[in-house]
């Protein structure tokens, strides 16, 4: 039987929300910053009100965390919820039934495109904040962004284009959108597929777009009931897209590929026989399902035995990691993909060498409960750096050396938590053998938290 009153496992350890903002100054360091890092490290994530439950770990409101390193030494440390009309009480849907683009939580990624940072959640408008996490308002791009926005939109390091792509509940289930480097939105685009499936990723390469069509879809039985009302449907089907990027292109070449799901894309680019290769973490349905239901989701009736909404089952005899490193080759012309796991790992957060997006490249960094992995998929080998005790890494964000050389010359930044409630840290490792450059050491706990991003100092407007 099921203890009811157990609090979530998204709501306890080190997911466990903290009850207010701080701000602290003259951070402690263990080891040398490189004096290279001037700017700030921002990470989003959920972090519900005090006493309060949204049912599942994606729907709390989003919170702001961000240290400013400048001169070998970290100067702040804050953490600011983001003041989007949802935090203020503002139904996304209305009375009328209609949707609140403003009232989402704001929770899942924060970026910087054309000066205006930006913290995103997939169902909805960004947020504008400040540099300091002090919110500005709902962000459309001067009004012409009339869809929601995905919390990972790719910006290309050639054309400094900032791509992105909105979903709905109802047609258009998904629309294409292109921002300039000085991020004014110019193309909209709807794009033809099935229905409402809970796309969270995309990639681009240097002449495409990359499209995941995946089953975990949209079940309007169970809006209105809290938590996220998506879960499997085998019979949506699995298919990987590719959209030129030529302007005004809505074309998409549809290859079908074994049923899986992808939360997060490592990085695609297109190889010397005109293929495109993609790397991302995928999930198979029961690797889902397991996942899903440990952050409240719904797992669905169709395994054998399972009751519908059951936590953590998986099936007989599934003995694999829940989420590995996968590669797609898509071969547009001859209609076939090639498909193989690329590590035995678990995996997620993957990360890359962000001047390289769309273009190949060698290395992905990963976490998993072990630590942070590097991938040298030219090798295929691995190496990791162990977390210790109870600490757990987050996403590793890697920032590029200014006169680097080679791909792997540069940091990975990462949000450490604590699942016994201990302060958090700033892990700095040299990227290009994991080894420990510095330690930032916070004065509070820091949950386990989603994507964040390094804003160096070029290019910020700030107030301090």
């Amino acid at each position: 039987m099921t203890n009811e009153t157990t609090v979530p496992l998204y709501l306890q350890g080190r997911f466990a929300p903290v009850p207010e903002e701080y701000t602290a100054a003259e951070l402690t360091v263990r080891g040398t910053l490189p004096p290279e890092l001037d700017g700030r490290y921002l990470r989003n994530g959920p972090n519900p009100l005090p006493g309060e439950d949204r049912g599942h770990w994606f729907t709390g409101p989003g919170m702001l965390h961000g240290i400013r390193l400048r001169d070998g030494r970290a100067e702040w440390y804050r953490n600011r919820w983001v003041r989007t009309r949802e935090l203020e009480g503002h139904p996304f849907v209305r009375e009328d039934f209609s949707i609140d683009l403003a009232a989402t939580p704001a929770n899942t990624h924060v970026i910087r495109h054309a000066d205006a940072v930006l913290a995103l959640c997939e169902v909805g408008l960004p947020y504008w904040v400040t540099p300091e996490l002090e919110t500005v308002g709902p962000y459309d791009f001067g009004g012409k962004l009339t869809t929601a926005m995905t919390a990972h939109p790719k910006e290309d390091p050639v054309t400094g284009e900032l791509h992105l792509f909105g979903t709905g509940f109802a047609p258009p289930y998904l629309t294409y959108h292109r921002v300039t480097p000085e991020g004014v939105l110019l193309d909209s685009r709807p794009i033809d597929v099935p229905g409402p499936t809970m796309m969270h990723d995309f990639a681009i390469t240097e002449h495409h777009i990359v499209w995941l069509d995946l089953p975990v879809v949209f079940d309007p039985a169970l809006a209105g009931r809290g938590g996220m009302p998506y879960q499997w449907a085998d019979a949506y089907g699995a298919r990987i897209g590719i959209m030129s990027r030529e302007p005004g292109s809505t074309d998409v070449r549809w290859l079908d590929v074994d049923p899986c799901y992808v939360f997060h894309v490592g990085n695609a680019y297109e190889d010397a026989q005109g293929r495109v290769v993609l790397d991302a973490v995928r999930y198979d349905d029961a690797g889902f399902r397991k996942v899903w239901g440990d952050i409240g989701g719904p797992t669905g009736p169709s395994v054998p035995g399972v009751p519908s909404g059951q936590v953590g089952v998986r099936e007989p005899g599934h003995t694999q990691a829940p989420s590995v490193l996968y590669r797609w080759i898509l071969d547009p012309v001859a209609g076939r993909v090639f498909e193989s796991q690329l590590d035995d790992r678990e995996a997620e957060f993957p990360t890359h060498n962000e001047t390289l997006t769309g273009r190949p490249n060698r290395y992905l960094y990963t976490v998993n409960g072990d630590g942070i992995a590097k991938h040298d998929l030219a090798r295929q080998t691995d190496d990791v750096h162990k977390t210790p005790g109870n600490r757990y890494s987050g996403e590793a964000v890697f920032v590029p050396a200014v006169d680097g050389t080679n791909e792997d010359e540069g940091w990975l930044l990462s949000l450490v938590s604590d699942d016994a409630g201990a302060a958090g840290e700033l892990l700095v490792l040299d990227a290009s053998d994991l080894s420990v450059q510095a330690v930032v050491e916070l004065p509070y706990p820091v949950p386990s938290g989603f994507h964040g991003s390094w804003l160096p100092e070029a290019g910020t407007r700030s107030e301090d």
